[in-house]
């Protein structure tokens, strides 16, 4: 049994401890090139948390070694107990033994390490042939696990694998191995790339745009460089990568690895999750992808291009809807859940909805749900298509007319375990309730409340559930009462209370769903005036 620092009579490690997006302490500063952007901190590190450096680690586990005797492996977990007893977050850290110190008495390095010095070697002499051997060992590597990547990002491994590119520049076969290594080192490290880098990619893209392989190659290592990263976003965007983007689904639109990794680069580039930002340019970048680049049409058409046609044009396909489960993508779920995904991103205005329904994106989603309803993931993702459409008004009757409530009801009874399901379900239904009394008829004669019922008991505990099914019988009740005696009858008055003792972000949908119920609720008044005045 491994007893602690304190029990052994010694101090913990020497911590050189700091906030997770601050400098560390005693850190190597970057290699001139190596990103241009400054010490970071990778996006999997939770903000706020304290952070250290390999080398403790590193010397940490030395100590465990040499002062107590502990063999390689105790050594290590004794480390790891040590600094998370400390709210060390060790996500960045390799959690391995480096080999002892040599004769000369210079320390060995990690493995990752090792590997990039082989690789800087090869690219310094111009090796090409052990350059793509490096590559390959190196992205390997990195692919194990977000510390060996880190650990190298900090050790200039940026600035390797950009010159390796530019070493590779003519090589077809060894630029792709130099891009899946300079995309397994942007993962989870955006900072990483500079404008030099920027710029290889966007050129790469225009010049490999028939090139289905470098393509996908060159739009992964966008993806990595665009996740929670808004200045690398707009700089894309400026560089004229949406246009790309689309183009290249147009393009080849017969392979499901290129569809797939461009939609999800186009709905990246819609995000705003950079924290260190006060706002982005979420919005303005979903209007430009529809409105300049004909995103939506792209997305949809791309999704029903049948692959047994692949050489006739892509926008010349006009298949059935019932013919759907034979287009391209049917085998392969995640492109399914991508395009869907990207068009929920894209909802972001009354026209744009209504442009999903005039282009058959609404006639495509209901059939999807119904045709791959034994795939969630799949399921999820129309749902959440369907929850945004519905924003307007116009589209919550098409979805109504189009049989989309029954099967959003059955997606809710079949996935009753699935609680992210059950989320989207009933936050579909609740944006089709809304301001509609003539579609809570339809919800109601379809077992919408009940299943929505079902999914608060299946899931107590799942706060996001319980609000939304919440929010949904608010709107079913609403505006027809007529519906509150057979939803209390369902026994929803005993589950909203639940929810609302159990959840503190359900209390006002909770109170507001009882209130309309007709059922007693005590309603505080926040502020009466009293007491004091804002002057104070």
């Amino acid at each position: 049994m491994l007893c602690t620092a304190a029990e052994r009579g010694r101090s913990s490690p020497p911590a050189v401890l700091c906030q997770a997006g601050g400098a560390r302490q005693g850190a190597a500063p970057r290699a001139a090139g190596d990103g241009g952007r400054g010490d970071s901190v990778p996006h999997s590190s939770k903000m706020g948390s304290k952070q250290i450096a390999q080398e403790t680690f590193d010397d940490a586990v030395q100590e465990n070694i040499t002062e107590f005797e502990m063999d390689p492996e105790e050594a290590v977990r004794e480390a790891v107990q040590q600094f998370e007893s400390q709210g060390v977050d060790l996500s960045n850290i390799v959690k391995a033994v480096r080999q002892p110190a040599s004769e000369n008495g210079q320390k060995q390095k990690h493995k990752i390490l090792l590997t990039l010095d082989s690789l800087g070697k090869a690219v310094a002499d111009s090796d090409l042939a052990e350059m793509a051997e490096q590559l390959v060992v190196f992205t390997d590597q990195c692919k194990e696990q977000l510390a060996f990547r880190y650990l190298a990002g900090q050790n200039g491994a940026y600035s390797v694998v950009f010159s390796a590119c530019q070493l590779a520049s003519g090589d077809r076969n060894l630029m792709l191995k130099a891009f899946y290594t300079l995309s397994a080192i942007l993962d989870g490290q955006p900072d990483l790339l500079d404008s030099a880098g920027q710029d290889l990619l966007l050129q790469t893209l225009k010049e490999y745009r028939e090139d289905a392989e470098m393509t996908l190659a060159g739009i992964r290592c966008i993806r990595h460089a665009c996740l929670k990263h808004e200045q690398n976003r707009q700089d894309f965007v400026k560089g004229g990568v949406l246009p790309l983007l689309t183009g290249t689904i147009v393009q080849h639109g017969d392979s499901a690895d290129v569809v797939r990794t461009a939609s999800s680069a186009l709905r990246i580039m819609t995000f705003d999750d950079d924290i260190r930002v006060p706002f982005g340019h979420a919005h303005d970048h979903a209007k430009m992808i529809v409105l300049e680049n004909d995103g939506l049409r792209v997305l949809i058409e791309a999704a029903k291009v049948n692959h047994l046609d692949a050489a006739a044009p892509l926008l010349a396909h006009s298949y059935s809807i019932r013919h759907l489960s034979s287009a391209a993508f049917t085998d392969n779920s995640s492109v399914l859940s991508e395009l869907c995904a990207t068009l929920s991103r894209l909802s972001v205005r009354n026209e744009f909805c209504q442009e999903i329904v005039d282009l058959g994106g609404l006639n495509f989603m209901v059939a999807l749900l119904a045709d791959c309803m034994d795939h969630p993931d799949v399921v999820k993702q129309v749902l959440s298509a369907i929850r945004a459409v519905a924003g307007n008004d116009d589209v919550k009757d098409a979805i109504v007319n189009a049989g989309g409530t029954d099967l959003i009801v059955l997606a809710i009874s079949h996935h009753l375990s699935n609680p992210q399901i059950c989320e989207q379900g009933c936050a579909a239904l609740c944006m089709l309730a809304l301001r509609k009394p003539e579609n809570c008829n339809v919800i109601m004669e379809g077992g919408g409340a009940l299943a929505a019922l079902q999914a608060m008991k299946a899931h107590p505990r799942e706060v996001a559930v319980q609000k939304q099914a919440c929010m949904l019988i608010r709107n079913l009740v609403s505006r027809s009462r007529d519906f509150s005696q057979p939803i209390l009858e369902m026994g929803a008055e005993n589950l909203i209370t639940e929810a609302r003792a159990a959840h503190r972000d359900c209390d006002d949908v909770a109170k507001a769903a009882l209130r309309d119920l007709g059922c007693k609720v005590e309603l505080r008044e926040l502020w009466t005036g009293q007491k004091g005045s804002l002057a104070q």
